[in-house]
């Protein structure tokens, strides 16, 4: 069974000795959706450093119908926030690319790349740390963006799957409306979930159990899990 209240403590005491070890005067930075993982990796930081260490930054690429879920959680949680609107720089980086026709991938994959990009902007600008918001289950078919929202410097959600992240919200007492709010990637209308042709729930046992009782979804898993594996590891050096 997921013990959640220590699994919580832990990641509070985790965060604590990051931030002794690699920054005792840095501030913790999250790039905030008002999805689950950065409303509750925000939450553990606030809680483990005190709303004064811990900066949200609101990237919104044009107008986002479901902004206001991140201006929500940051006031919630009483942390400082900025907002940087996405679009202009992204639209400036496609349009320098010239001979080629910018693809579905690129369009999906370099709006993550130029948030993490501000993010660590902002870092060097106010001495911090970024913190990294993915959680297991994404990792492990590979739903994240190398160098986009795979990147950042800890990485306090990332071995634990979409459900146990959600049982970790519940005990930092964070409302319901952050914990499950419907993530999607902001292109194609449909959601997380939509995009992979499967369930969470149904990954989610996979992963813990090795329990897949559909034969084709539990082949595109280990497809996915298998062609995406390069994003968790080092890049490769000869010699």
């Amino acid at each position: 069974m997921f013990d959640a209240v220590k699994t919580k403590n832990g990641i509070l005491n985790w965060i604590c000795e990051y931030f002794n070890k690699n920054g005792p005067d840095c501030i913790a930075v999250i790039g905030i959706s008002g999805g689950k993982d950065s409303s509750i990796a925000a939450a553990l930081c606030k809680e483990a450093l005190g709303k004064d260490r811990v900066l949200g930054v609101i990237m919104p690429q044009g107008t986002q119908h479901d902004i206001d879920f991140a201006r929500d959680l940051a006031a919630h949680l009483g942390i400082k926030h900025i907002e940087i609107n996405i679009k202009d720089s992204v639209d400036t980086l496609l349009s320098g690319i010239k001979g080629l026709n910018v693809n579905r991938q690129a369009l999906v994959n370099t709006p993550a790349r130029v948030r993490m990009t501000f993010l660590y902007a902002v870092s060097a600008i106010v001495n911090g740390r970024v913190a990294n918001t993915c959680n297991l289950s994404e990792d492990y078919v590979g739903y994240s963006t190398k160098y986009g929202d795979s990147a950042g410097d800890f990485c306090p959600l990332g071995t634990f799957t979409v459900t146990e992240v959600k049982e970790i919200g519940r005990e930092l007492s964070l409302p319901e409306r952050f914990i499950n709010k419907v993530p999607e990637d902001g292109l194609s209308g449909l959601s997380d979930e939509e995009n992979l042709g499967f369930t969470y729930d149904i990954l989610d046992r996979y992963i813990r159990e090795g329990v897949c009782e559909d034969k084709e979804i539990k082949e595109k898993i280990d497809r996915l899990h298998k062609t995406n594996k390069h994003k968790l590891e080092q890049m490769p050096k000869y010699g």
